[in-house]
């Protein structure tokens, strides 16, 4: 009997171990070359204990992969789809029904909550969305209460941090109010949320903070403290930007009456490349400060009692995302492009040093690099050698040979290759893309570094292993529904 109890025991802790903490998820982007295969990234998040996950697209065959893994899901509408929902209601019951209800059935995918939009009224936007965010909204919200769905999945908008700030004169979270130009259109969907029971969606980012701002104080972008400046805000003391931020809505919230309503951090994270201040040391000193702050089960200052509920962003690189924003946008991943852990992370909170789980069942390509042709001519690489590095980069992940990332400072041979390998791998390394009019070899021996990697990609059409029985049964229900639906 002890040693079964024993038994019992081990298995408890062990599973405790895997768990992160209570309120946590991650943002599964997909915006890449070679994607890791859904089933592939579902073991991944089971296998690291994490229970939610927030998706930017309804893509059917991670939908069918999510489903009968009891993880729960927050679906997304791209801002490009508002413009049509806003103006036809039919257009979002259409929506509901091919996005919610063929998946909502016992066994299927949890779904928790559908995300109207990605951050539409960002300044960049110019004002394209800030008229039809509300009518998608409240479309949607009808839609999933028509379908019977509205008492257990609720619409909410993902929201930039910068819709609401503090005045210059007084810029303490206290005093945060939504921004002028629309603080009415917020007021509104802040009622309508309230209405539905729905929660308010924000994401905040530390390290853009820091970017954005080259006076930024280094240490407050973090959560231990470490010679950071605080924020007085009339006693009340800020030692990291990440708390200031949330109170500064709560702040926004109260204005108007709404100081109570739940709010979901959908964004937060910190890249590890593309940037001198996007490195893995302060991605994981980030993460380490802020995992060990939602284990603590305690709130912001302005709300003690309400345990946080994040979103980590993200969970894998995707080189194919637009590097507008910085080349950073490319590296946010807590694991690299091919499931592999960057660094250490205890997303349990506890502080240990432990790693990832990594991602199973990944093949890759054949262990072949492409590297500059160390026999081309001089006068072809006088003349060539320019335009066909151009072409590589316009055409695959060239960000980390940027100023301040991990392959910055090699010399021209060594930038060629790497731009010459991101395109062959990005292509599949077809044999004619490893050419470029003679400077390039396809190579079998490895041109990395000590601190740049060059990489192989994965098989995306092998990568995934069989399917399990349940996830097997899941995903052949999720079929059938499907032309049921469509019947």
């Amino acid at each position: 009997m002890a040693a079964r109890l024993s038994v019992s025991l081990l298995l408890l802790l062990a599973t405790a171990a895997l768990a992160g903490v209570q309120g946590l998820g991650v943002n599964w982007g997909t915006q890449a070359s070679h994607p890791l295969p859904p089933k592939v990234v579902v073991q991944l998040l089971r296998d690291n204990g994490i229970k939610k996950v927030k998706l930017f697209e309804t893509n059917f065959d991670a939908m069918s992969a999510l489903a009968g893994s009891g993880i729960e899901v927050m679906l997304a509408i791209p801002n490009n789809m508002l413009h049509d929902i806003a103006g036809d209601s039919g257009a979002a019951k259409d929506w509901v029904k091919r996005n919610v209800k063929r998946f909502d059935f016992d066994g299927g995918v949890v779904i928790k909550y559908v995300a109207v939009g990605n951050e539409p009224f960002l300044a960049a936007y110019n004002g394209k969305f800030i008229k039809v965010t509300l009518p998608a909204l409240e479309n949607i919200q009808n839609a999933l209460n028509d379908a019977g769905v509205g008492d257990r999945i609720k619409a909410t908008v993902p929201l930039n941090a910068d819709v609401y700030n503090s005045p210059a004169k007084n810029p303490v979270p206290s005093a945060g109010r939504f921004r002028n130009e629309i603080s009415g259109v917020m007021t509104d969907i802040v009622k309508f949320l309230a209405k539905n029971k729905a929660p308010f969606t924000v994401n905040i980012y530390p390290f853009l903070s820091l970017y954005l701002n080259d006076n930024f104080p280094l240490d407050f972008a973090f959560f231990d403290g470490k010679s950071a400046t605080p924020v007085n805000d009339n006693g009340v003391i800020y030692t990291n930007v990440f708390e200031a931020n949330f109170d500064t809505l709560v702040a926004a919230l109260v204005a108007i009456g709404h100081g109570d309503m739940p709010i979901i951090v959908g964004e937060v994270g910190w890249p590890t490349d593309g940037d001198r201040r996007a490195k893995a040391s302060y991605a994981q000193r980030f993460y380490d400060g802020l995992l060990k702050r939602l284990a603590s089960n305690r709130g912001t200052p302005a709300r003690p009692s309400q345990r946080l509920e994040v979103y980590l962003f993200g969970l894998v690189d995707e080189d194919q995302k637009s590097v507008q924003p910085g080349s950073f946008e490319r590296h946010w991943g807590i694991f690299r492009y091919d499931g592999q852990p960057k660094f250490a992370m205890d997303l349990s909170g506890q502080g240990r040093n432990t790693t990832l789980v990594p991602a199973k069942g990944v093949r890759y390509l054949s262990r072949t690099w492409c590297a500059l042709n160390p026999k081309a001519s001089r006068n072809d690489l006088g003349k060539l050698l320019g335009a066909k590095i151009d072409y590589a980069c316009t055409n695959a992940d060239c960000t980390p040979l940027g100023y301040g990332s991990t392959c910055n400072g090699m010399d021209v041979k060594g930038n060629a290759s790497y731009a010459f390998n991101a395109y062959y791998q990005a292509q599949s390394q077809k044999d004619e893309a490893c050419d470029f009019q003679g400077l390039a070899l396809p190579t079998e021996t490895d041109p990395s570094t000590a601190a740049c990697n060059f990489t192989i990609q994965i098989a995306t059409s092998t990568a995934a292993p069989p399917l399990g029985m349940a996830a097997l049964a899941a995903a052949l229900v999720v079929a059938l529904l499907q032309l049921l639906l469509w019947w």
